[in-house]
């Protein structure tokens, strides 16, 4: 067995393929980087990958862990803001939001969702607005609040 060591790949071309036996794994270009998924399937490791997690408490907006959040505000009861620290290239991103929540037996009902009447309001390229709301109907503040974003960065 062989050990190589090296800081610097460098393809002879614009477009690069690292091999592992007869197996292409990874293929390069400008900007662009793809990796072998299941079977011949390629994934696009840029646009593959979340752009943005958070875990934070309702009530008061304290972050518990996170990536790519600059901030969280407490905009009101129910809502909050998410601050990106780089920003999306446009609003057209995907935010996945769930809760958690421990007040009592009926823990079932609770939603989060972007707080938006048009699936954009509430969405910038710098910030997203997620608001939560209990089996009753009612804006409330979970216990804990979890967030990703899938998309494009600017």
């Amino acid at each position: 067995m062989s050990t190589v060591i090296l800081d610097t790949i460098t393809g002879k071309s614009t477009a690069t393929t690292i091999t592992i036996g007869s197996t292409p794994v990874v293929s390069a270009s400008a900007n662009s980087m793809t990796i072998r998924g299941e079977g011949s399937n390629q994934t696009s490791i840029q646009q593959g990958l979340s752009k943005l997690f958070a875990k934070f408490q309702g009530d008061d907006a304290s972050l518990n862990d996170s990536f790519n959040v600059s901030s969280v505000d407490d905009d009101a009861t129910g809502y909050n803001g998410v601050n990106f620290t780089n920003y999306m290239a446009a609003i057209h991103y995907a935010t996945h939001s769930t809760t958690a929540h421990n007040y009592g037996a009926s823990n079932n009902g609770w939603s989060s969702a972007v707080a938006s009447s048009d699936g954009e309001a509430g969405m910038a390229t710098s910030s997203v607005q997620v608001s939560h709301g209990n089996s009753g109907g009612s804006n409330a503040d979970p216990t804990a609040v979890f967030v990703t974003i899938d998309g494009d960065l600017a």
